[in-house]
């Protein structure tokens, strides 16, 4: 593939991720990284290196949408069991419904992301 088609490939990419988050925040509240936070934890608790590792965000920016989360009411924080230092997350009610609505009604997800679904 020549170089610039890579690009603009890309650029495609980017808008397609664009459009399902918006299609997730009008129909549900929620940035792309906050769905997958969701996801990532979904029934579990984890910890926020796990729910980083989980979703390919750097701990920094786990930490910052974790956080947003948080105050939506979606997460609900506790101390480690082992190592009280230590912070998880788990989803809250309010999470566990977020993320059951989305399993039942869906996502509008752009035609060119179709096929990563199928």
């Amino acid at each position: 593939m020549e170089k610039i088609k890579c690009i603009c490939v890309m650029r495609d990419l980017f808008q397609a991720l664009a459009q399902l988050e918006n299609s997730l925040l009008s129909g549900y509240g929620l940035t792309l990284n906050e769905a997958m936070v969701l996801c990532s934890i979904a029934g579990e608790t984890v910890t926020a290196g796990a729910i980083a590792e989980r979703t390919g965000l750097t701990s920094s920016h786990a930490s910052k949408v974790i956080r947003a989360a948080e105050r939506k009411g979606l997460l609900v924080r506790s101390l480690g069991e082992q190592d009280k230092r230590q912070m998880c997350f788990a989803l809250s009610e309010a999470g566990e419904d977020r993320l059951r609505h989305i399993r039942e009604q869906g996502v509008d997800v752009p035609v060119l992301l179709r096929s990563f679904f199928e």
